[in-house]
């Protein structure tokens, strides 16, 4: 039979208030803490836009890809062509007589948001940049990134070329979780290949000039797109990623970027709700030789809750009792629902604290013997 158990998981104060809405200027938004996987802000978040220079991070993961499965190293040199030499907008000012390494064109990407690396990568991986960005469609959609679709290496301006920052920001989270031996280019402030960019050698993320925990990810800007910017920093331990577009200059990119960085950390705190381990429900055992069994998250149930004021949280356990045994420890046997006001309900598996073992012959009879009893009763009741 399906058990439904209610009650206050943890309150704090007296009364519910929500942590304070951040109104963004930007056109759309998403912001994410990536420890409890909350969606703390979603503005416009699934709809796809032109992305300019931050669709570049889906070039770089298709390199780092290529990377871990073998096809290129970091050390591998590649042909400059003369569509990438000819390439406008911001470049690595490369030519035909280079051959820059991966590793090269990687950081001229990420630092110099380099349209002429971006083709480089694609022309070296696919042999036209129009079939890399094909192989780069086919792949978003297997990343679970419903709403991209690429027209070209690096974010040059074409129909359909389109993202959604929901999109772009589960890429950064993918790069930041499958990729963390190369993570930390970047946060890498500057990079001249040859010397020669020494005006476009900054990285132009403004949220690395600050003391905020920033360490990635891309800008991206055109007359169409706006300026836009895919962020991510580190607080304690917490770590949230951020994604906005159509600002109307670098100057108004940079203090919405900040503002909701900082209302991100300081509206909402992380706690532990029940520590793993910890018994939720004691649930009835059929046929085992003890009556019951603890049921516990087998994890650190960690949740945001506002920074300030007042919260309460309720949760609901769900299993399906009596249990029969024989009950290993650790078997996942019931869920614990969690509900806390303006966010999602999130589910958490719970275990078996400890092993049951099966009863023998005396525990089944005694177990007959019991049920006999309850049917004798019900019986005489109803008459």
């Amino acid at each position: 039979m399906l058990q439904r158990i209610c009650f206050w998981l943890l309150l704090i104060g007296t009364s519910v208030v929500q942590a304070h809405a951040f109104e963004t200027l930007a056109r759309s938004a998403w912001v994410y803490d990536v420890a409890t996987q909350t969606v703390l802000m979603a503005k416009n978040a699934q709809t796809p836009y032109p992305p300019a220079s931050m669709s570049k991070l889906m070039t770089i993961n298709m390199a780092f890809e290529a990377i871990a499965d073998g096809r290129i190293t970091p050390e591998t040199r590649m042909t400059v062509s003369t569509k990438a030499r000819e390439m406008g907008g911001s470049t690595m000012f490369l030519d035909e007589q280079d051959r820059p390494t991966v590793s090269d064109l990687v950081q001229g990407m990420i630092i110099n948001s380099g349209n002429d690396a971006c083709v480089v990568i694609a022309e070296g991986l696919a042999g036209t940049e129009e079939a890399f960005a094909a192989q780069m469609t086919k792949r978003a959609a297997v990343l679970g990134m419903r709403h991209s679709t690429f027209k070209n290496a690096s974010g040059w301006p074409a129909d359909g070329h389109r993202m959604s920052m929901e999109d772009l920001g589960l890429l950064a989270l993918r790069l930041i979780d499958e990729f963390p031996q190369y993570y930390s280019i970047f946060a890498q402030k500057e990079f001249d290949f040859a010397d020669r960019a020494p005006d476009n050698r900054f990285n132009r993320n403004p949220l690395l000039k600050l003391d905020i925990g920033a360490d990635g990810l891309k800008t991206g800007h055109t007359q169409e797109a706006g300026y836009g910017l895919v962020g991510s920093a580190v607080q304690g331990d917490r770590r949230i990623i951020l994604v906005l577009s159509g600002m109307v200059s670098e100057k108004m990119r940079a203090t919405e970027a900040e503002k909701l960085v900082n209302w991100a950390f300081r509206q909402f705190s992380l706690k532990t709700l029940v520590a793993a381990g910890t018994p939720v429900v004691q649930a009835d055992v059929w046929m085992g030789v003890q009556n019951s069994v603890n049921l516990v998250p087998a994890f650190d149930v960690r949740r945001l809750l506002p920074a300030v004021g007042t919260s309460n949280v309720t949760a609901e356990v769900i299993y399906d009792g009596p249990i029969a045994a024989p009950i290993a420890a650790g078997m996942v046997l019931g869920e614990l629902r969690i509900k806390i006001m303006g966010f999602e309900e999130t589910t958490v598996p719970l275990v078996a604290q400890t092993d049951v073992l099966a009863g023998g012959m005396f525990k089944r009879l005694e177990t007959v013997f019991t049920l006999l009893k309850k049917r004798l009763f019900l019986s005489n009741t109803a008459q």
